[in-house]
């Protein structure tokens, strides 16, 4: 959190409007959700609960980017798009494809898992061992690339 100050804090001397409204709404969230989860503004939140909030921040704005796209307001999308490369500075750095696919293949070949069915418990292992470094979406699609033989 005191990264995020101290970037606000440079971004509100640099004048840089854009960046000082996102981290403010950051701060806010996490905020919030520290009230929600420890009642108090004594405590602090672990870097997992930190981390959590950014992600949903992240992903609200790459669900409005479709949205906006879909209904053709391109102004829109790319304010959105603008906001996620700042919340993107926050999170860590994601895997790549290739890197992904990996583990995920090993996964299934050491659970023996090679059907749809398997689905749930194929993502569920690969997510614990991606954690914090792959979307879910896009361990959503490798895995079903992989169970469908592909």
């Amino acid at each position: 959190m005191d990264k995020i100050n101290n970037d606000l804090k440079q971004a509100m001397k640099g004048r840089q409007s854009l960046e000082v409204s996102v981290l403010r709404m950051l701060l806010t969230a996490l905020k919030n959700k520290k009230i929600e989860i420890i009642g108090s503004e004594e405590k602090e939140l672990s870097s997992d609960q930190m981390l959590g909030v950014i992600k949903s921040e992240a992903k609200k704005r790459k669900d409005s980017i479709a949205s906006y796209e879909q209904g053709g307001r391109e102004d829109l999308a790319n304010q959105e798009k603008s906001e996620l490369k700042i919340l993107e500075k926050y999170l860590p750095a994601q895997m790549g494809d290739n890197e992904i696919e990996k583990i995920v293949r090993d996964a299934a070949q050491a659970a023996g898992l090679d059907s749809m069915r398997d689905f749930g418990k194929l993502m569920g292992q690969a997510m614990s061992k991606l954690k914090n470094q792959a979307d879910g979406e896009k361990v959503s699609a490798i895995v079903k690339r992989v169970l469908s033989g592909d």
